[in-house]
C-alpha cells in the first residue's frame, strides 16, 4: 500500500479551508486501485451558526410609549450553545435600550431562552412589561437613553414582548420551533407576567455534528454522492485537537483512468462545503493498487480454490493468466 497526506500545504484558497488537493509527482494509473483514510488530524473547528448556513437571525418585540418596537437579532458567526444565545439576546437588549435596572444595579430583561432537560426541549419565556407605576414601586429604573431609546417611556398597559423567528432563515432549527413561529401577542397584567413555549421538534444546535469527506474519482455506487468515502464525528470540545484513526481500512475503489491530483473535500450533513476556521489539518490516506490486490488475495490462496481467486482477481481489475498454477501445501502461487 501507498500512503499520501493531505495538509495545511495543499488546502485550496479561497475555499474556507474545505478543500484540499493533493498533486502527484507524476501521472498515476488508478484503474482497479482503492483509497481509504487512514488518519485525521484537525481541530474542531466549524461554527453551528452563520450567515452561510443562514441561521444567524430572528426578532423581538418590545413596546414603549410610542408602540411596538420591532429589533432584528444578527448573530455573529460562530459556534454558540443555548446559554450563548441566550446572553447575545441580552446584549442586544441592552444595545437598544429594551430593559430596566434594579435598585441593586442588575438588569431586567423581557425575553428569554433556555435548555428544558427533563423535556429536551429548548423553552421560550417572554414577560409582560411593566408600566411606569409598576416600575416604580419596584424600585426599577429607565436606561439613560428611556426605554426603547429617544427618551421613551413605559407604555401604559402591559404588552407581552415577543420572539419572531424570520420565514425562510434556519435559525429555528437551531431551537426546534416551526418556521416562521412567534410567541403570542397579548397584554398580561401584572407587569413581569411570563408566557412559556416549547420547542415543538427535536432541536438541531449544531446542524453538522459531523464532517463527511469526499474525494475525487471515488466509484461508491452505494453513495450519493458517490465520491462519500468517510464520515468524521468531533469527539471533543469545540477548538479542541480531533485525532480520528478508523478502527480498520474502509477500502473505496477509483474510476478507472489515469490521474494528476486528487481533491478532498469536507461536506456538512446535508452536502454543501462547510467552512473550517482553522487550516491546521493533516489527512493521511492509504492507496491500495492492483498489485497490493493481488498480494493480498495470494496470502490466502490456501484456503481459496482456484475458481474463486479467479473470481477475486477479476474484481480487482488485476491481469488473469492464461492458466493458474497452485502450489500444494503453501501460500505461494505463480504463473504458468
Amino acid at each position: 500500500m501507498r500512503t499520501i497526506i493531505f495538509n495545511q500545504s495543499n488546502v485550496v484558497a479561497g475555499r474556507n479551508n474545505s478543500t484540499l488537493t493533493y498533486n502527484f509527482p507524476n501521472s498515476v494509473d488508478l484503474t482497479g486501485a482503492q483509497i481509504a483514510i487512514s488518519n485525521v488530524f484537525m481541530y474542531y473547528a466549524w461554527f453551528n451558526i452563520s450567515a452561510a448556513l443562514r441561521n444567524n437571525t430572528y426578532q423581538y418585540t418590545v413596546q414603549n410609549n410610542t408602540g411596538t418596537l420591532t429589533r432584528t437579532v444578527v448573530m455573529p458567526d460562530g459556534m454558540y450553545n443555548i446559554t450563548d444565545i441566550n446572553s447575545y439576546l441580552q446584549f442586544s437588549m441592552i444595545a437598544n435600550n429594551d430593559y430596566l435596572i434594579t435598585s441593586t444595579g442588575s438588569y431586567v430583561y423581557f425575553a428569554e431562552f433556555l435548555v428544558n432537560p427533563t423535556q429536551y426541549v429548548i423553552q421560550i419565556n417572554t414577560f409582560s412589561i411593566y408600566t411606569t407605576a409598576e416600575a416604580t414601586a419596584l424600585g426599577y429604573a429607565l436606561p439613560s437613553a428611556g426605554f426603547g431609546g429617544g427618551a421613551g417611556t413605559l407604555p401604559a398597559g402591559n404588552p407581552q414582548a415577543r420572539i419572531i423567528l424570520i420565514s425562510g432563515n434556519d435559525f429555528y432549527k437551531i431551537i426546534g420551533f416551526a418556521d416562521g413561529f412567534s410567541t403570542t401577542a397579548t397584554n398580561t397584567a401584572p407587569g413581569g407576567s411570563d408566557l412559556s413555549f416549547l420547542s415543538s421538534t427535536t432541536p438541531q444546535v449544531q446542524p453538522n455534528p459531523n464532517l463527511l469527506i469526499s474525494i475525487t474519482g471515488i466509484d461508491n455506487k452505494y453513495s450519493s454522492p458517490s465520491t462519500i468515502i468517510y464520515s468524521l464525528a468531533p469527539n471533543v470540545g469545540f477548538g479542541e485537537l480531533i485525532s480520528e484513526r478508523p478502527a480498520q481500512f474502509n477500502f473505496n475503489k477509483f474510476l478507472a483512468g489515469t490521474y494528476n491530483q486528487l481533491t478532498l473535500q469536507f461536506l456538512g450533513s446535508t452536502f454543501q462545503p462547510i467552512a473550517i476556521e482553522d487550516p491546521n489539518i493533516t489527512i493521511i490516506c492509504v492507496i491500495r493498487d492492483r498489485d497490493d490486490l493481488v498480494d493480498d488475495v495470494g496470502a490466502g490462496v490456501s484456503s481459496t480454490s482456484s475458481s474463486q481467486l479467479q473470481q477475486q482477481l477479476s474484481r480487482s481489475g488485476a491481469n488473469q493468466p492464461s492458466r493458474l498454477s497452485l502450489s500444494g501445501g503453501g501460500n505461494a502461487f505463480g504463473w504458468r
